[in-house]
């Protein structure tokens, strides 16, 4: 990592295309909310997920950057593979509320809202000056609104399975995922990287069934694939400490770095319909 001055960084605005992407999916729900507000026979859903992560890497945004300092830089790390992190977001359990209505006999549109209240990186960095374990460690939360689809394969003429009505889905939308500081540990030192926010598109894939427990409750289970966009940490002054305190602190001038959140998972909710 190369040495840098302290200096005071401004937080980079929003991209333009985010700006655009959260508007739209916005200016979506409203306009489907209304809609549904002088519709009858639509419903409301709120359950819970299980879902674990896919493995991932913490890499710079941009490895070149000298003002402020890259974490990692270019090129591969003491196991032969690009500088970076890597590890994995462990099973995250979420919240989430949704209300929708059928738009035809066979589909059904929804708005929902998820939230992640807390789940954990942790694995390991590869930098070169040590061959030693180089553990890294960060808290995160998200929370995400989508617009989704949903197709009740029976209502296609597909045969039901006794009491299941199974049906697939796909939803597309905003996610924002909050990270505090990463602490990098080593043998003598540990380096603490500020936390941040980002915003951007996110996406899913599910299937499920549907089980009828009486004329408006439905029980829905189903697994689902979600990409939830980049975790992000932030562009500003972290620092190296000292385990034996012989040293005071030592501040360092950061750009930021970045990783993907996928995850596979369960989930189930009821639904209620009007």
């Amino acid at each position: 990592m190369a040495d840098c001055q302290v200096n005071t960084i401004k937080e980079h605005p929003m991209r333009k295309w985010q700006v655009r992407a959260t508007l739209l999916v916005v200016a979506a729900g409203w306009i489907f909310c209304g809609s549904m507000a002088q519709a009858n026979g639509f419903y409301l859903r709120a359950g819970g997920s299980l879902e674990g992560s896919e493995e991932t890497r913490f890499k710079d945004k941009s490895c070149s950057s000298t003002s402020p300092a890259a974490l990692y830089g270019c090129g591969t790390g003491n196991d032969g593979a690009p500088k970076g992190s890597l590890g994995d977001f462990g099973t995250m359990a979420g919240l989430e509320i949704g209300v929708g209505r059928a738009v035809a006999p066979a589909v059904r549109l929804e708005a929902v809202l998820q939230h992640r209240p807390s789940f954990s990186f942790k694995g390991r960095a590869n930098f070169v000056q040590t061959t030693a374990r180089q553990t890294v460690s960060a808290d995160l939360s998200s929370l995400s609104g989508m617009v989704a689809a949903y197709v009740d394969l029976p209502r296609l003429g597909l045969s039901r399975f006794g009491p299941f009505s199974p049906f697939v889905g796909a939803g597309v939308g905003v996610s924002r995922i909050d990270i505090g500081e990463t602490r990098m540990e080593f043998p003598r030192t540990a380096t603490i990287v500020p936390g941040g926010q980002q915003v951007g598109l996110a996406h899913m894939l599910m299937a499920g069934v549907g089980i009828g427990l009486t004329e408006t409750v439905t029980l829905d289970l189903g697994y689902r694939y979600r990409n939830s966009g980049a975790a992000e940490t932030g562009r500003a002054t972290g620092r190296i400490v000292w385990h034996d305190g012989s040293r005071d602190p030592l501040e360092l001038s950061l750009a930021e770095t970045r990783a993907r959140v996928s995850t596979q998972g369960f989930w189930a909710s009821l639904r209620y319909t009007f």
